[in-house]
């Protein structure tokens, strides 16, 4: 049955839940203020190929977190304006709590939440309807995109401002995520979009075409250069 946590135990399962995490991980939190550890764990399983998403609801946030998240090659960073919710989830665990991603939450607040497991046939149906309320929250929120103002003056510096960037509620997918549910290559599945000329290769990077731009696809920085994610419909016109 679902477990009781305290802010200890909230952190250090929550820390767990990133480590283990294989497919899926979620991290729903509207204040956004990463620490140490789970900026190295995040790093590591960006390193995987991992995709994470990440979805904040705060736009007067630390300008460096957004840098840090975006140069994550593997992290899609969503924003939804009406969000309070604080949820942890990966393939078979989630942590619902009163604990944001926020280092000073972590260090001096009061928290607490509860841990459901999935394969814990008590917990199957809490987890399965929270999960419904969390995709609901993943559909309806914005992609979000980073902007930087440049330095006015030596000693002054204007602050790194966040945008969002409206787009459709589709699920966006890398070129390997395309692969997969295509069951095509990864070499097979860039040949059909340049073939169709939705994008095509500058030196290291991917780039988006104007026909590309249009049917959703967006690029991304990483810590490997640019590449592209594309709305989980093009999956069905690829497989065709």
């Amino acid at each position: 049955m679902a477990k009781f946590l305290n802010t200890r135990k909230a952190v250090s399962e929550i820390e767990d839940l990133i480590r283990n995490a294989e497919t899926r991980l979620i991290l729903i939190s509207p204040y956004l203020k990463l620490s140490k550890d789970f900026k190295e764990l995040l790093t590591y399983r960006n390193s995987k190929d991992k995709i994470t998403t990440v979805i904040f609801g705060k736009q007067e946030l630390n300008p460096h977190e957004m840098k840090f998240l975006q140069g994550l090659r593997f992290v899609i960073l969503k924003y939804n304006q009406d969000l309070h919710a604080k949820c942890y989830l990966n393939d078979d665990k989630m942590i619902i709590t009163s604990l944001n991603l926020y280092e000073f939450s972590m260090n001096n607040n009061k928290e607490m939440g509860v841990l459901v497991d999935l394969n814990d046939e008590s917990d199957k149906e809490l987890f399965e309807d929270a999960y419904k309320e969390i995709d609901f929250i993943d559909e309806t929120s914005e992609r979000f995109e980073f902007t930087s103002i440049p330095e006015v003056a030596k000693t002054e510096k204007k602050e790194t401002q966040p945008k969002v960037v409206s787009t459709s509620s589709s699920k966006f997918l890398t070129t390997k995520e395309l692969a997969q549910i295509t069951g095509l290559s990864s070499r097979k599945v860039n040949s059909w979009l340049t073939d169709n000329k939705l994008m095509y290769k500058k030196e290291d990077d991917w780039v988006t075409t104007k026909r590309g731009k249009e049917v959703g696809g967006i690029e991304k920085s990483g810590q490997y250069g640019q590449f592209i994610i594309w709305p989980e419909e093009i999956g069905k016109k690829i497989a065709e």
